[in-house]
Order: structure tokens, then sequence, then C-alpha cells
């Protein structure tokens, strides 16, 4: 699985990294979220799930693995 960032979307509240800190980061300039890793490491899918329901401007998704049709191509 892997989060997708909306950065337009984000209002700066820094949930995610309160929430899972090594999965994301904020831009130093304008406090809007960075994905820190392509993937989500396995054990941490739970946490990334988290981030993503406590966003408050709604600016993360999770994609699962199956939903990518080009994967392993």
């Amino acid at each position: 699985m892997r989060v997708v960032a909306d950065r337009e979307r984000c209002c700066s509240a820094g949930r995610c990294v309160d929430t899972a800190a090594d999965l994301f980061d904020q831009e130093e300039e304008d406090g809007r979220v960075v994905v820190l890793a392509d993937r989500v490491p396995a054990g941490r899918e739970e946490d990334a799930r988290e981030a993503v329901e406590l966003c408050p401007s709604r600016a993360l998704r999770v994609e699962d693995d199956a939903a990518d049709p080009g994967e392993g191509r």
C-alpha cells in the first residue's frame, strides 16, 4: 500500500506527522505534508490508515497495491 497526498488540499495541521513521523513530514516553508516513503513499510499500515483518517483537510488517501494496475510491469 501507499499513501498519496494532495498538497494543495493540505492545511498544515500536522496530524499525520504526530501519528506517524516515520511516514510523514512537513515542508519547512509552508508546513504542507511530505510523504516520506513510496510504499508503507510492512507493519506500519495501521498507522498510515490512522493518519489518513485524522487528516482534517482530507488531503491524504490510501492506495492498496491491488488497486495499482501498473504494479509489477
